[in-house]
């Protein structure tokens, strides 16, 4: 199986399950089930609603397991804005334009960037700390999604020893934080 596939894949698998996720989930199971079949098995085990419920407790609820790659490295920063706006100017230099309520740097859509352009690859690799950090989160709470995020950095260059120091003080710290004009409430 090529490694666009399995982009591809996991873009539609870390998508919320509404109606469309279930609908795809065939064609997934076809096109890449040798490498989500646990967590395709675990889904239907689940079944819609508990899915979607998961779902929203594990990504919306959880800082841990953030699905937009830049909180690792920036946080809830100013700092991040100008993350976004670059990933942005990435998307256009390759001739993609998101939709208005598309973030760059929500995982499925860097993901779908991967599996049609090498640039999607790259930054994949540029937020390889994060990833292993989602990793380890979802690995900690039992969640299906693990074998998904599991798949995907499995997909990539084997973590060098830089992105692994880098994890451990992402780990350690968490992501950056600003209390700019919040003094007097301390």
């Amino acid at each position: 199986m090529t490694k666009p596939v399995v982009w591809q894949a996991a873009a539609h698998l870390l998508a919320y399950p509404d109606e469309r996720f279930w609908r795809r989930l065939p064609l997934i199971r076809d096109a890449a089930e040798p490498h989500f079949a646990e967590f395709l098995g675990r889904a239907e085990e689940l079944g819609p609603g508990e899915l979607a419920a998961h779902y929203v407790e594990t990504f919306d609820l959880d800082r841990r397991c953030c699905l937009y790659v830049t909180y690792y490295t920036d946080g809830d920063t100013r700092r991040r804005g100008e993350s976004l706006a670059a990933l942005k100017r990435r998307y256009r230099a390759a001739g993609w334009e998101l939709m208005d309520d598309e973030l760059p740097d929500f995982l499925p859509v860097v993901l779908e960037f991967a599996a049609l352009d090498p640039a999607g690859v790259t930054m994949l690799g540029e937020h390889r700390a994060g990833l292993e950090l989602l990793l380890a989160a979802l690995t900690e709470r039992q969640s299906p999604y693990a074998h998904v995020i599991g798949t995907v950095c499995a997909a990539l260059p084997p973590i060098t020893a830089a992105q692994r120091r880098r994890a451990r003080r992402l780990a350690a710290g968490g992501p950056p934080a600003e209390t700019v004009g919040l003094g007097g409430y301390a």
